[in-house]
């Protein structure tokens, strides 16, 4: 028959695990993945090639590794644990829209750096995050983009398309006839997607000075339309 003592009764689970918890481990892991997300932080900076840059989400790429290795850290000893926060973090939904896809790759490697971190992993880690960056360095700048554009075109007389056409076709590297369109009042309204050289729009100029040319926009687009 099993008898209960008085040490039985102060026994906890809880100590046990804060025992066997090595702090030591735990803040190597958590420098590293300082030291990791600092080394991302940077290389987005100095590779971003948008109009507005963001310095909070620059931060949360950095905050997001240590976090991850946290998290990796926590549940390494402990399935059950695992297992429920992987339910936790079912729950969770991110409603951020990811617009451009090189966000998405700073994603994915501070969350597979946090995760390698809070393994234990940090030759691994500090090896693969050096040659990602230098990878990034080395190629997001290099590569030229020609940015297509939406060109607009209001006129009134449908003789002067002719002479559009030339000037435009003058102007750019490639031009494409996307839609046109006829308002009341015959008005007409044609739209071409274009890729004008070496960013030049001077032929603007050139085409609201046609007869007939009541207005010209041209705006820059990521080569989808959007609802």
């Amino acid at each position: 028959m099993d008898t209960t003592n008085f040490t039985d009764i102060f026994k906890s689970s809880f100590i046990e695990k804060t025992s066997a918890f090595s702090l030591t481990d735990a803040l190597i892991g958590l420098f590293v993945s300082f030291i990791i997300g600092l080394f991302i932080y940077a290389v987005y900076k100095k590779t971003f090639s948008g109009v507005i840059y963001s310095h909070t989400f620059n931060i949360s790429l950095m905050i997001m590794t240590m976090a991850t290795a946290l998290i990796i850290m926590g549940i390494s000893s402990n399935v059950l644990l695992s297992l429920g926060m992987v339910g936790a973090l079912s729950i969770v939904r991110f409603r951020t829209p990811i617009k451009d896809p090189m966000d998405l790759v700073f994603l994915f490697w501070s969350i597979v750096s946090g995760i390698l971190c809070g393994a234990g992993f940090i030759p691994l880690v500090i090896v693969g995050s050096i040659l990602i960056g230098l990878v990034l360095v080395l190629f997001v700048n290099r590569i030229t983009i020609e940015n297509p554009y939406l060109l607009i075109i209001k006129y009134a007389d449908s003789t002067v398309e002719d002479t559009m056409e030339k000037v435009i076709s003058s102007q750019s590297k490639k031009h494409a006839l996307k839609s046109k369109s006829v308002m009341p009042g015959e008005e007409l309204e044609v739209t071409y997607e274009i890729r004008v050289k070496e960013n030049d729009s001077n032929f603007m100029n050139d085409l609201t000075a046609i007869q007939g040319v009541k207005s010209a926009v041209m705006l820059s687009y990521d080569g989808n339309f959007t609802a």
